[in-house]
């Protein structure tokens, strides 16, 4: 029975990467007047940095959700390991872009000061620990590489679990407004608390996978 629930609870959670990584194709697919973008002026909207960072963040932070989760199956690194590779420095690469245009779009956020510091710490914390896995792997640091990629993707979730959160406290509180002054920082936060509970529970044995 708890290999069925792992098994299950894998593929629900590469669904939700897979669904919410082809996500940005919608911006190409429909008028960019709705969602988060209903809420930016038409001045920005018709901003050239802000619309290479925008598209810069979305389609690499997309593809980076899309790919990322398979590398935490044991079964691919054994099978494939030469594509384990290939795959993570796609996803790295994936990272330090939308990271970086992140930040960059993060200091026109929706709502003010905080979101700007929410999202511009979740991006720094993101590109952070992409950046100490890719340096511990070099060195031949295995767990800490693993580690750290736990974080890294936990940040990269929140393209997931802000998309849960934010219809709930819409309704919830009444208000769009409201409710993403919360996102910013509930959409990314409890995601690492989570990552440090994974890495705790597997501190005494090699981490092979998270299904």
């Amino acid at each position: 029975m708890k290999k069925i629930i792992n098994k299950t609870t894998w593929w629900i959670f590469g669904s939700l990467c897979v669904m919410i990584g082809l996500y940005p194709l919608i911006y190409f697919l429909m008028d960019r007047h709705f969602g988060l973008l209903s809420s930016k002026s038409q001045e920005l909207l018709a901003n050239l940095s802000w619309n290479i960072g925008f598209y810069g963040h979305i389609i690499l932070g997309g593809l980076a959700l899309l790919v990322g989760w398979t590398q935490f199956s044991s079964q691919w690194r054994k099978r494939k390991p030469k594509l384990h590779r290939n795959v993570g420095k796609l996803y790295i690469i994936a990272v330090l872009i939308s990271g970086t245009c992140g930040i960059y779009i993060a200091q026109f956020a929706t709502g003010g000061i905080s979101n700007v510091i929410g999202f511009s710490m979740s991006g720094t914390v993101w590109l952070l620990t992409t950046i100490l896995a890719y340096q511990a792997i070099r060195k031949g640091q295995l767990e800490k590489h693993q580690n750290y990629m736990i974080y890294s993707y936990a940040v990269c979730f929140s393209a997931v679990t802000l998309r849960f959160w934010l219809p709930i406290l819409t309704i919830a509180l009444g208000e769009f407004q409201a409710a993403y002054l919360i996102v910013g920082w509930l959409s990314w936060v409890p995601n690492l608390v989570v990552a440090y509970f994974i890495i705790q529970s597997k501190k005494r044995k090699p981490i092979t996978s998270l299904a």
